[in-house]
């Protein structure tokens, strides 16, 4: 009879070393010098607390294998056997679970995840097509965010003459929200058949997409006021109409990299002012992250990609009704209610393929 993969070595190992180090833990927090040492106490309650649900877990799986075992055991007898076949199929659904659970919190853990981020989109080859087809890649994420309880803002926009978008900027707050969202950063592909289109052609047009964690204002860059050229206009496109009679909308240059951002959402030119600083620390914490991944990328290229604008991550064929993600060769025929912000299953499978990069990081600088 199947039974459930075994766990891998080296998962069971480094939980055999967290358990120990759990039970450890316990030692030394009932440890008098140890209590009386308020720094010390807190600091090694966290990381108790970190490795509790680890422990726990890892108590269930063990738990389920001794329950399995003993079901095996019973396969002989005539009238257990059908309770046990029962029984081993309930341990290996568990037990596989339990395993996927348990890598899952040895992952390291990516700080920038919880935070939240600014989603940038900006229309690439294929003129007017492609600016309609970043409007929508907005509505899907704003679409997606909504259902995943995300709360969206419009910081800037750039509007095309039919309605689409040249570029546009939004931030993103709620739980995990850069987390959730990391993976759309790369060059989108759309493959269809353009309104403007008289003879029924399929055109392809693209769009870039940039994800970046809202920096933590204790962590932020140091940018020095000298270098920032900061020029106000007049707020145009939607919403302008209310606030294009003062020069309220703010763009502010970083002369030594030129990068650019800008916002006019608001009325007040003071917080178009700080909305905009939020953007172009974000974009210059951003190049530098590239920049450093780039250069271990050199030495090993990660399946999920760095999030360079130039790494081509997805394809929208609408003839098709078809999506494919490049980076996993993951293809769904049901492009209609992607559009429509059904990115659930996209995502997952991206986090899970990260999850295995992960893993298997972990598991060959342990071996090495």
């Amino acid at each position: 009879m199947p039974t459930t993969q075994a766990m891998k070595p080296f998962v069971q190992k480094t939980l055999e070393r967290q358990q120990w180090r759990l039970e450890e833990l316990d030692a030394l927090l009932s440890a008098p010098d140890v209590v009386n040492d308020m720094n010390r106490f807190r600091q090694l309650s966290k990381e108790h607390a970190e490795l509790s649900d680890l422990g726990t877990l890892y108590k269930q799986y063990q738990q389920r294998l001794l329950d399995q075992a003993e079901a095996q055991a019973m396969l002989d007898d005539p009238e257990m056997a059908e309770m046990a076949t029962e029984e081993i199929a309930a341990c290996d659904t568990d037990l596989a679970r339990l395993d996927s659970e348990l890598q899952g919190l040895l992952l390291p853990k990516d700080p920038d995840d919880e935070r939240n981020a600014f989603i940038e989109i900006r229309a690439g080859t294929g003129g007017d097509e492609s600016a309609l087809f970043a409007a929508d890649l907005l509505r899907m994420y704003t679409r997606y965010c909504e259902n995943q309880g995300i709360t969206h803002e419009l910081i800037s926009e750039s509007l095309s003459e039919l309605g689409g978008y040249k570029e546009v900027v939004l931030r993103l707050a709620g739980k995990r929200a850069y987390g959730q969202m990391r993976f759309e950063s790369g060059g989108h592909r759309v493959q269809r058949v353009p309104a403007t289109e008289t003879q029924g052609r399929i055109h392809t047009s693209a769009c870039t997409v940039a994800v970046m964690p809202e920096p933590d204002e204790s962590q932020a860059i140091e940018i020095n006021p000298a270098d920032l050229r900061i020029d106000t206009y007049r707020a145009s496109g939607a919403g302008g109409q209310h606030i294009n009679k003062t020069d309220s909308a703010v763009r502010i240059t970083h002369i030594p990299t030129g990068t650019v951002a800008e916002c006019q959402d608001d009325r007040s030119q003071h917080r178009n002012r700080a909305k905009a600083m939020q953007v172009l620390s974000a974009r210059i914490q951003e190049a530098e992250r590239l920049k450093r991944e780039s250069a271990e990328a050199a030495e090993r290229k990660g399946l999920i990609g760095s999030g360079d604008r130039s790494d081509r991550i997805r394809t929208y064929n609408f003839p098709q009704g078809r999506i494919t993600d490049h980076r996993i060769n993951l293809t769904l025929y049901k492009l209609n209610s992607v559009m429509e912000g059904d990115l659930g299953e996209v995502i997952h499978q991206l986090n899970l393929a990260r999850g295995a990069e992960l893993m298997a990081e972990l598991e060959n600088a342990n071996n090495g």
